[in-house]
């Protein structure tokens, strides 16, 4: 089972088409999304994190659950959901707004967390902005540090550039992160913000050094590279109708982290030992996954029988 930790939230999407904007509510944050593409690909997921009991942490909840999600690790609070207003335009990245002061996914304490893990329990992914909120950063970045050496750890930073504070300060603690990392997913333009002189692949390959298996970076309609035991791995990218891009990127970390456990390299020796077939194979799948999410509104990866009707398997 792969262990999704961190953030679920409301994403208020604008709907096309009308002068003053009208929004939509869907469930949305990356580890939330990276969760719900999990379990529509038929992989063992569960999800840890803290929900409001409000009406849109209800909603939260049964979305999880309809998609096969593994909920046991939930807390509850009656404090609010974050809401993170979404902003549209042509030809950029989606641009968030957060309204998450004293919201619920933030607040959870090493006491919500449980003492030890079930040996069903064979990897977590962790990261965006759930590693940056505090107190609950402070928790998700302790169970990194005791579940490293005992689970493959998988880390998206999902770069928030509002949220994260001064640079610096935040690259030096990304970059502690890394260490405790088995593989590291991360997008090119999070790199360009995070080391403005340098390329994504001199940028990749520092990560690569500081102790990662893998490093993978998304590189949008360009498509994807991954350094990692094999060397430099890179696909290209899908040529798709786009409707938006939210949640792209959470649906390629899904995907990957789907066919890297259906070939059963979802272990830290394992991941060690990817071929560079091993690799293309999963950023093949993966970049089709986002490719697929792209072509609807909102966050809403693929389906395994999706993938599969579009000649795609792990």
């Amino acid at each position: 089972m792969i262990l999704v930790c961190g953030e679920a939230l409301v994403d208020l999407v604008p709907l096309p088409g009308s002068v003053e904007p009208t929004y939509v509510a869907r469930g949305g944050g990356s580890l939330f999304n990276v969760a719900i593409g999990l379990g529509r690909l038929q992989v063992s997921v569960g999800f840890l994190g803290r929900l409001s009991r409000d009406p849109f942490g209800r909603m939260l909840r049964r979305r999880l659950e309809a998609d096969g999600v593994d909920c046991r690790w939930v807390t509850e609070g009656d404090e609010p959901s974050t809401l993170a207003v979404v902003d549209l335009v042509a030809g950029a990245e989606p641009a968030y707004t957060f309204h998450g002061e004293g919201t619920a996914d933030r607040l959870l304490l090493l006491g919500d967390v449980p003492a030890e893990l079930p040996d069903e329990v064979s990897a977590l992914h962790l990261g965006s902005i759930s590693l940056v909120r505090e107190p609950g950063a402070s928790t998700y970045e302790a169970l990194m540090r005791r579940e490293h050496g005992r689970r493959l750890i998988s880390l998206d930073p999902n770069v928030r550039p509002d949220l994260v504070g001064e640079r610096a300060a935040y690259v030096a603690r990304l970059e502690g992160w890394l260490a405790l990392s088995d593989l590291v997913k991360v997008s090119r333009a999070d790199l360009a913000w995070l080391y403005p002189d340098r390329t994504a692949d001199e940028a990749a390959a520092a990560w690569l050094a500081r102790g990662p298996a893998v490093v993978v970076v998304t590189r949008g309609e360009d498509g994807a590279f991954a350094l990692g035991p094999a060397g430099h791995v890179e696909v290209g990218g899908t040529s798709v109708a786009v409707a938006d891009t939210v949640g792209a990127g959470d649906s390629f970390t899904s995907a990957l982290l789907a066919s890297l456990a259906d070939a059963g390299l979802l272990d830290r020796d394992a991941l060690r030992g990817t071929t560079a077939a091993e690799l293309r194979a999963a950023l093949s799948f993966a970049g089709a996954a986002a490719g697929i999410t792209c072509t609807r509104p909102g966050a809403q990866p693929p389906t395994r029988a999706e993938m599969k009707a579009a000649g795609r398997q792990a």
